[in-house]
């Protein structure tokens, strides 16, 4: 499975953005899939994540209520909705996968075989 992330950008404090995974391969509906970001100086971390059947969701403490997280299995597509940006927000974002079954999502970056390469969000003040 190859991962292609893209809607990153600039966008003002309060703004919104939509960041788009494509995912070539059959197994696609079968991967648990986050978004992870990566702030300059710092660890990459998990934002959000989804079960292969959209019936779970996770997030991180600091995006609940603003960032959404879906998939659609027919166009194997994973989105991030990201509304109320702040500039703490502003990161590398990449998409992972990974198809283990005790859990849809892992904190650790070494639990996702799939990577995406990275889109950029910035958040200005």
């Amino acid at each position: 499975v190859q991962l292609q992330a893209s809607g990153g950008g600039l966008v003002q404090a309060g703004g919104s953005l939509r960041l788009s995974c494509a995912a070539s391969g059959r197994t696609f509906s079968r991967l648990a899939m986050g978004w992870f970001r990566q702030a300059p100086g710092k660890e990459r971390e998990l934002v959000a994540a989804i079960g292969w059947r959209d019936d779970r969701t996770y997030y991180t403490d600091a995006v609940k209520g603003r960032f959404t997280i879906s998939r659609d299995n027919a166009k194997n597509q994973v989105y991030l909705q990201m509304n109320t940006l702040i500039p703490e927000d502003t990161a590398v974002y990449y998409c992972a996968g990974h198809n283990k079954s005790i859990s849809f999502y892992y904190p650790e970056m070494t639990r996702y075989e799939y990577w995406g390469q990275g889109t950029l969000v910035t958040v200005s003040s």
